[in-house]
């Protein structure tokens, strides 16, 4: 397996100042996410009540009974299997209806349960991985044909899953709509062109290219240990909280010099697609990506609030197949069937550029040398696309931990072995073709 698959660059330049390999950079990234959301306290609020199910019933009650905050994060592996699968259920989100005209998935399976690969020097196989509870859904797929796609007992086809930061690829998907449609100019613009609240700030030199690189320059304390850290503090703020908030920090570096990945800004991304566009997110997702191009099932996007804004960096939860088609959008560059283009001809392109401040981070993107990239969240949430194969690799998953423990190794072992025997087997294919 080499370097590249196990996502294991070096950066030339990482917040410490030293190199960090791209596997210990987005562990510590994605640390600070699960920190941000436990200490502001992703709430269980109430819902309306919904058919009978005992397991997500009880789960409802715990989370919104006797006025206590009750994190996700904090929920036993077994009531993340349930609440995972119900978010719109326990928590405050905005609906993403289906397309009337989903697009097509062909299954065309390939034996690739005997595939092998190898973790802290021992042999699996595919198989292996698929029997791991955590593994609750993965499928890979090479342009329209579905190769593999496999379910945990009880998720199915139409069973949603919660993506975490997966979701933060698809705000700059739709940043880049954004741009496309004129609501922004471009990402060289200042930050403070949408949020005029940010004028007087270390934020006023900010552009948006600097936020989705997450290189501002403004402090950002990333300990996840500490309840005075800025994480902590205000790790899943939005609106003028989180505008509030950032806008009192200090500069501590040049724009787009230093990379720093930072929960707050990554919502603050989501603040200015919302001020660029005078909509919410989740309406703008539906028109420009959901429906036209074709996303098969309903899902959905956490709030702050009933009425509240979408959380830029977090929290869709939709599909797996769906999942896949958010990365075959991505493959196409933006363009619909009928040949809208919906993201400009290079957003693709400048997304999964390596940035000034990290050689593994994009416009909220991560990335390999060989040019796949990938979006990523805790408990082991992904959509890997490899442009040059045409190859996503999508997964549900329910980790033990946010990061860190020994499923993700799998996932990440698992992913490159998939995706070198899809790539070996259709060149085999062709050479027998030929």
């Amino acid at each position: 397996m080499t370097e590249p698959q196990r996502c294991s660059l070096w950066l030339g330049q990482a917040v410490t100042g030293q190199a960090l390999s791209f596997r210990a950079i987005r562990v510590m990234g994605l640390r600070i996410l699960a920190f941000g959301i436990a200490a502001l306290g992703i709430m269980a609020l109430a819902v309306p009540a919904h058919a009978a199910e005992p397991d997500l019933d009880a789960l409802r009650a715990r989370l919104s009974g006797s006025g206590q905050t009750t994190s996700l994060l904090f929920l036993t592996q077994a009531e993340r299997r349930v609440a995972f699968a119900h978010i719109d259920h326990v928590l405050t989100t905005r609906p993403v209806p289906a397309s009337a005209t989903p697009r097509t998935l062909v299954d065309a399976p390939l034996d690739l349960r005997g595939v092998t690969y190898q973790v802290d020097d021992t042999t699996y196989s595919v198989a292996d991985f698929l029997s791991q509870p955590a593994a609750i859904g993965l499928i890979v797929a090479q342009g329209d044909q579905v190769l593999l796609e496999h379910y945990a007992p009880g998720h199915t086809r139409e069973s949603r899953w919660i993506s975490f930061s997966v979701t933060k690829s698809v705000t700059s998907l739709l940043i880049g709509a954004a741009i496309q449609d004129g609501f922004i100019d471009s990402v060289d613009e200042p930050v403070t062109n949408y949020l005029p609240r940010l004028r007087g700030t270390p934020y006023e030199t900010a552009t948006i290219r600097h936020v989705l690189n997450m290189a501002s320059g403004v402090a950002w304390n990333e300990d996840y240990a500490s309840p005075d850290s800025d994480v902590a503090r205000a790790g899943a703020a939005n609106g003028l909280t989180l505008v509030r908030y950032l806008g009192g920090l200090p500069r501590v570096a040049a724009p787009g010099a230093v990379f720093n990945y930072n929960t707050g800004e990554t919502n603050l991304a989501g603040e200015i697609l919302r001020a660029a566009i005078g909509n919410n997110a989740a309406t703008y997702l539906i028109h420009r990506i959901w429906q036209p191009f074709g996303m098969e099932h309903d899902a959905n996007w956490l709030t702050s609030g009933a009425d509240g804004g979408e959380t830029g960096g977090c929290c869709i939860s939709a599909t797996l197949r769906d999942y896949l088609r958010l990365g075959q959008f991505a493959l196409t560059g933006g363009v619909l069937a009928n040949g809208t283009r919906v993201l400009p001809p290079d957003w693709m392109t400048q997304s999964t550029k390596p940035s000034p401040g990290a050689a593994g981070y994009g416009y909220l993107w991560w990335l390999s040398p060989d040019g796949a990239y990938a979006a990523q969240g805790i408990f082991g949430q992904q959509i890997f696309i490899d442009p040059d194969s045409r190859i996503v690799i999508a997964a549900h998953s329910n980790a033990a931990t946010a990061t860190g423990d020994a499923y993700h190794k799998h996932l990440d072992a698992v992913t490159a072995a998939l995706r070198a025997a899809v790539i070996a087997r259709r060149s085999s294919d062709d050479g027998d073709r030929g």
